[in-house]
């Protein structure tokens, strides 16, 4: 764990290189050609991500909640993607926490400088994933932060400016947990598996959940480069609120990748990897990166809402059986995201990793 005290070599703020007026960006950021966002054989235009209304989720009409709760087994099925509206929390507060995030990038560097993290727990204000010495980075900045447990969230690390920040965090922490437990609960009913059944298996009251905030710069040379490397999320659900002007999102499908068009006031979820080995496989989590443009900045916002760090999860014992036999080692959350804070996003080859020799 020592080499995760310090970062292997001094941290370049993305925004001050954007800022400068570069034509051309440095060595660091260009990707294989193999991972550069510019192949359009490489891009399906005719799909999108499915948008499902979660209104009757929470209505007293069983045949509309029966429909929903169909659509979001579906989509965790067959994409491990989707979108939601009518989620209940309140746009103005969606608007507005991403409203802050953007004025706190926009502060000058020595303010935000204040607030600079290290690879021992990422809180704070950060530029890059992973401590490799000499690795390609990603074309982003991010603030980081620990929301769940209460005993981990330290409002002193949270940004003092602007100062409406700390307390919209806050309150948009406590809705997203909300419609993550909503969430959850409507998953566990579709794998026929009791309604907390997720929740408890994650650690009940005592999940984690963390906040990023980020912000992927003007770019002189998108068609080289990424915001974010393609991943999937270590975690159980992952809810982010896009950019509504600015797409960046891709999610792979079919070999191909699809670029989600926000839609508005619209939360994007997606499976993560822990959520795929509680359910054997049923659900899976997907691979999706983020590419960045040359016209405009984006700012969105990911709350991930993770297992209790130190619980073994493992195969759901119900989603078992002689003809499934369970499809992954019991690990913790813990050892888990210790590989992606240690090798930063690298597609899916994790959870392949984790798979049992049965």
């Amino acid at each position: 764990m020592n080499r995760l005290m310090s970062w292997p070599e001094p941290v370049v703020r993305v925004q001050s290189l954007s800022e400068n007026g570069i034509g051309t960006i440095p060595d660091r950021y260009i990707k294989p050609i193999s991972d550069r966002p510019a192949l359009k054989s490489e891009i399906h235009d005719h799909l999108e991500v499915p948008v499902i209304d979660l209104q009757n989720l929470f209505g007293k009409d069983p045949a509309l909640h029966q429909e929903t709760s169909r659509r979001i087994s579906s989509a965790c099925r067959d994409w491990g993607f989707f979108q939601v509206v009518n989620h209940g929390v309140s746009h103005e507060l969606m608007k507005r926490t991403r409203a802050v995030w953007r004025d706190f990038f926009e502060l000058p560097l020595e303010v935000k400088q204040q607030y600079a993290n290290s690879p021992s727990t990422y809180e704070g204000y950060g530029s890059r994933l992973g401590i490799e010495k000499g690795a390609i980075l990603d074309w982003s900045d991010y603030f980081f932060l620990n929301y769940l447990p209460v005993t981990l969230r330290n409002q002193s690390k949270w940004p003092a400016q602007p100062v409406s920040c700390r307390e919209l965090v806050a309150k948009y922490g406590a809705q997203i947990t909300k419609l993550c437990g909503r969430l959850l609960k409507a998953m566990s009913i579709n794998l026929e598996l009791k309604e907390d059944y997720l929740q408890n298996a994650f650690g009940g009251d005592e999940m984690g959940a963390c906040l990023r905030a980020n912000f992927y710069p003007k770019c002189p040379q998108p068609e080289l480069t990424l915001g974010l490397s393609s991943h999937s999320d270590p975690g159980a659900i992952t809810i982010l609120l896009p950019d509504p002007d600015v797409a960046g999102l891709q999610v792979r499908k079919g070999g191909k990748w699809i670029t989600v068009k926000p839609f508005p006031n619209a939360f994007i979820v997606n499976v993560g990897d822990q959520i795929q080995v509680l359910s054997n496989a049923n659900y899976k989590s997907v691979e999706h990166r983020v590419i960045v443009n040359s016209d405009k900045d984006r700012v969105s916002l990911a709350f991930f809402y993770n297992p209790k760090s130190d619980l073994l999860i493992e195969p759901a014992k119900e989603l078992v059986n002689e003809d499934r036999p369970a499809l992954y080692k019991p690990m913790t959350y813990d050892e888990y995201r210790l590989y992606i804070r240690m090798n930063g996003p690298c597609g899916k080859t994790q959870i392949e990793s984790m798979k049992s020799n049965r």
